[in-house]
């Protein structure tokens, strides 16, 4: 389980009743768990918007506004496609939304999957004698630390471009190099925390529809699909060499990314409120939910985006850490 430290928000740890603010207002037909569209692989549309206001029509179902809201002026905030007529309809929307994401939890990486172990790999593609083998899976034992990989590599067994080509064999996808990566072009891609903590390195795009995505040990099915969500791109996981890997996230990480505020939430509710909190101040042209492992996502564009992806400037995160109560 990912652990978040709080950072940059005040009063992080929300507690339940706070969601009967005064100033939020009663929420408007609150949906019951599973409610909700399914998560799907849309990219935002931030430059032809829906607007609301005059003539605007609520996207909170039980919104019991009526014609009164024909008169509105309030044409922001947007989630997931929809307008809000109003800080209640907001929280509504959130709600259902964040429903579906812990609904939906036990996703692809939680599954057992079964891998032919690396040694094995590498004795089928006569890489590797057993003997060989032996002796690193002993070493490794022995040490009670390092990959086999590693172990492997440092008895001159094999090289690391095998190690890395067998790696790539076991979890079925490319090897991927850093040629051409292009750090701050990338940092819009996702929050600096997940770079981090999930180990995981946008590369490039190929044309204005495919990410490509790097990863050292093997691919992170519930974070390409997290990215895929949001942005709307198809993304292509791959293996980088490991003495690639550690510079170029070193690299990744000392760029600017766009502002995030880190969450720590009690329970569904007060993960509810920091999002509505947060999508009624910044009223953005466009945004989205989704859930990455314990953590749930929420992505604000504050401008219309022209390319596929957004300028760090123009985009705030809020990540809220659920593992408390999932």
């Amino acid at each position: 389980m990912l652990v978040l430290t709080r950072s940059s928000i005040q009063g992080s740890q929300i507690s339940p009743s706070q969601l009967s603010d005064p100033n939020l207002g009663s929420v408007q037909g609150m949906p019951a768990a599973g409610a909700g569209a399914s998560r799907t692989a849309v990219r935002p549309q931030t430059g032809g918007l829906f607007r609301g206001g005059l003539f605007g029509s609520c996207a909170n179902p039980a919104c019991r506004s009526g014609w009164v809201q024909l008169w509105r002026s309030r044409s922001r905030p947007i989630f997931e496609g929809g307008w809000s007529c109003s800080q209640a309809c907001s929280a509504a929307r959130l709600h259902a939304a964040v429903r579906r994401e812990l609904d939906g939890r036990t996703g692809v990486r939680d599954a057992h999957r079964h891998r032919i172990p690396l040694g094995l790999v590498m004795l089928e593609q006569g890489w590797i004698t057993q003997a060989q083998l032996r002796r690193a899976l002993d070493a490794q034992r022995a040490a009670g630390t390092g990959r086999l990989g590693q172990w492997l590599v440092r008895q001159r067994a094999v090289s690391e471009v095998r190690v890395t080509r067998a790696l790539a064999l076991q979890w079925s996808c490319p090897v991927l190099l850093l040629d051409y990566h292009d750090a701050s072009a990338m940092a819009a891609v996702m929050p600096r925390l997940f770079v981090d903590a999930f180990g995981a390195l946008p590369l490039r795009l190929s044309g204005d529809r495919l990410l490509y995505m790097g990863f050292e040990q093997g691919p992170d099915p519930v974070l390409a699909l997290a990215v895929e969500q949001m942005l709307g791109l198809r993304v292509e996981c791959g293996i980088v060499p490991e003495s690639d890997f550690a510079p170029g996230q070193a690299r990744m990480l000392d760029v600017g990314f766009p502002p995030v505020e880190l969450v720590e939430a009690v329970s569904e509710r007060a993960a509810t409120h920091a999002f509505v909190r947060a999508l009624e101040r910044a009223r953005p042209v466009a945004s989205r939910l989704v859930r990455v492992h314990d953590c749930l996502w929420l992505r604000m564009w504050l401008l219309p985006q022209s390319g596929p992806l957004p300028e760090t400037t123009s985009v705030r995160d809020l990540v809220c850490s659920v593992g408390a109560f999932s």
